[in-house]
């Protein structure tokens, strides 16, 4: 008889996945990749252009920004914010960064890749995400130039407060607002409290363009310096008065305009099948974030469970592409695990767990020791099942049998 691992490897590969993370590429998938297909027929161009312009002006609108910028990755995207402020000497290289302990590895390599000092900052059991009292026990012991801080997976602390202490204490609040698409807290849209967020439309996130992402401010200064980083620091997409300003200022001749560059800067940009497929994914969005919400709402009897940690973020709507779950003790994760196997759930860990025990971060910071105890107990304890807006009734009821009752996994020896 197989026992253990062993079994559990097995009955992996061998069962029928019912509940994958994500079911399809796109929401209505068969209509999307038929008029994705048109599209490509008849676009004469596929580089960046008009349709990309369309869906910075119609995202702006519907996040309630002044600008956008799309990228080509959620990560450029963070990537290109750090480069930017930078740039604009916003930051300087040497300034202290804090963020969420629990987050994606591009949100911290941006700052190490552009010579700032990542500060990690430890996270609430209840809400997975940096509150006012971690922050404030940070800047007991150290003082940030900025807080890049993650809202994880839909979710947020007391993000007024945070955005509160960050002025009083005159901390860049910056928000990545990758996993949070359309979640509220207070009635305003996560990616509205900081200067400037992030956005990614991965296809595993909340609204897909295959890959790609955004920035989004009210800033005009940045949003400027953001067309640049983009483009590999030229002004071309700019608007014609800065174009003719930041010229003059150079001195640079008409002939040599277009190939003139002004700062560091990337390719990072989106393709015309990114931005059609943003413009075509965009209409179905407010739907699907209310069937995530719905979603979110009958799998919170899960946390009923005694044997797991209740996470209660006060959110006004929760648009979380992932469903946490926390356990108490790491016994109650590896059966858990076992019964996702046993069902057919496709899970995850908690993000990439704590950041500070990533190999990249130990390479470049080896001396690290901040105290992160919330952080290492999601990690060890944690994991999340995919929460999409395809999920049928019988599939809620089946993640909730799964994990409302406790199952010990000699049952399936």
């Amino acid at each position: 008889m197989i026992i253990g691992e062993k079994l559990g490897d097995i009955i992996y590969f061998l069962a029928q996945m019912k509940i994958p993370l994500i079911k399809s590429t796109f929401y209505k998938e068969k209509e999307t990749k038929q008029a994705l297909c048109d599209f490509i027929m008849k676009a004469p161009k596929l580089s960046m252009g008009e349709q990309c312009a369309s869906f910075e002006q119609k995202f702006s609108l519907w996040q309630g920004k002044k600008y956008c910028v799309m990228f080509n990755s959620g990560s450029s995207a963070n990537l290109a914010l750090i480069q930017a402020l930078l740039n604009l000497s916003i930051l300087s290289k040497g300034d202290y960064v804090g963020f969420s302990s629990i987050t994606w590895a591009t949100n911290v390599m941006p700052l190490i890749q552009n010579s700032l000092i990542p500060i990690p900052i430890d996270v609430e059991i209840s809400s997975l995400n940096i509150s006012p009292d971690t922050l404030s026990n940070t800047l007991a012991h150290t003082n940030i130039k900025a807080l890049f801080l993650t809202n994880v997976l839909g979710f947020s602390d007391d993000i007024v407060a945070i955005r509160k202490l960050c002025s009083e204490k005159n901390i860049l609040l910056l928000e990545d607002n990758c996993e949070s698409l359309g979640s509220e807290y207070n009635g305003v849209k996560l990616g509205n409290y900081g200067f400037a967020s992030t956005f990614s439309f991965f296809v595993g996130h909340h609204m897909s363009t295959i890959e790609g992402g955004a920035v989004c401010t009210d800033d005009d200064h940045i949003n400027s310096e953001l067309l640049k980083v983009r483009s590999h620091g030229w002004d071309r997409q700019l608007e014609k008065t800065e174009r003719f300003e930041i010229r003059k200022k150079h001195g640079i001749k008409e002939i040599n305009a277009g190939y003139t560059f002004y700062d560091l800067a990337y390719n990072i940009r989106p393709t015309e099948i990114n931005g059609f497929l943003g413009l075509n994914q965009l209409q179905y969005l407010d739907e699907t974030i209310n069937k995530r919400q719905n979603n979110f709402e009958a799998l919170k009897s899960i946390y009923n469970n005694p044997l797991f940690e209740k996470i209660s973020p006060k959110m006004t709507k929760n648009s979380n592409f992932a469903f946490p779950i926390v356990c108490k003790k790491t016994e109650t994760k590896k059966e858990c695990i076992f019964k996702s196997h046993i069902a057919g759930i496709e899970i995850r860990p908690i993000l990439s767990g704590t950041m500070t025990s990533q190999p990249f971060f130990k390479k470049y910071f080896p001396r690290q020791k901040a105290k992160l105890p919330n952080s290492q107990y999601i990690s060890d304890n944690g994991f999340y099942f995919g929460n999409n807006p395809e999920l049928t009734d019988a599939n809620v009821a089946l993640l909730i049998k799964t994990f409302s009752q406790k199952i010990s996994a000699h049952n399936y020896v």
